[in-house]
């Protein structure tokens, strides 16, 4: 991702890279991230001093890993600036420091920075508030053999739009694992079912189930560069905004 957010940005007019962060160790640190990116010598070097890269910035684009962006989301509160997350794999406990932070940064932050599958998720909330209990929902998900956290955070966002729209709370209805004599499925609960393997970018489909009948919503993020766009134009979108914790539903306009 660090290589499609360069390539975004040398792409799109009214931005540019100030500055690239590696982890600490990297064999790539020093080296030119354009250079990395594919793009050619664009004269910013990766460091792990995050530090320096965001007093240099006026917005930065994070897709790294939750303690990481938990840590980014301070310092973009110190320096008052744009901090996008594409971060997935949280955990519980994990929302306070981001309220703490979006009290100084605007912070935008979302399971998937793509531009359909925020719309996608405003569809399945209509629909599931459209749709009563009879109608039962699936979400199937497929990522790469690499991904390390399941169910994708696409599917939770996802799952969590669907929940709005029923007025459950997810948490609480969610079934992850089905293996063995489970029994029949209990009425209004939201399933998850993880598929990984190959180089797939991203597959999220959204199924309700009634009788007789069977609607299904699909994605397929074929390249890596619509979750870099995406980030790109939430960090210009929130550009002159207040501080605060936005989504990529703010972005779109499809709050309700």
């Amino acid at each position: 991702m660090g290589r499609a957010l360069v390539r975004a940005l040398t792409e799109m007019d009214g931005v540019a890279v100030s500055a690239a962060i590696e982890r600490e160790g990297s064999l790539d640190l020093g080296r030119d991230a354009g250079e990395l990116a594919g793009v050619g010598p664009i004269g910013v070097r990766l460091t792990d001093d995050p530090l320096t890269a965001f007093a240099a910035a006026e917005g930065v684009l994070d897709f790294t890993a939750p303690r990481a962006s938990l840590a980014f989301a301070e310092l973009a509160a110190q320096a008052r600036i744009v901090h996008v997350i594409g971060t997935t794999g949280w955990q519980d406990g994990d929302s306070a420091p981001l309220k703490a932070a979006a009290r100084h940064a605007r912070i935008v932050k979302s399971g998937n920075m793509s531009l359909g599958i925020n719309l996608l998720a405003a569809l399945v909330r209509k629909a599931a508030t459209a749709l009563d209990e009879d109608f039962d929902i699936e979400i199937v998900e497929m990522h790469h053999r690499h991904k390390v956290d399941a169910p994708s955070g696409t599917a939770l966002l996802l799952g969590e739009a669907a929940a709005q729209g029923r007025w459950i709370p997810l948490a609480e209805r969610s079934v992850r694992v089905r293996d063995g004599h489970t029994g029949p499925r209990h009425k209004g609960d939201i399933g998850f079912a993880t598929l990984r393997g190959g180089s797939v970018v991203g597959d999220h489909t959204v199924i309700l189930a009634g009788q007789g009948e069977r609607i299904e919503l699909t994605h397929r993020a074929e390249d890596r560069q619509i979750f870099a766009r995406g980030a790109v134009k939430a960090a210009l979108w929130a550009r002159d905004k207040k501080p605060g914790l936005y989504s990529m539903a703010d972005v779109l306009g499809l709050s309700d």
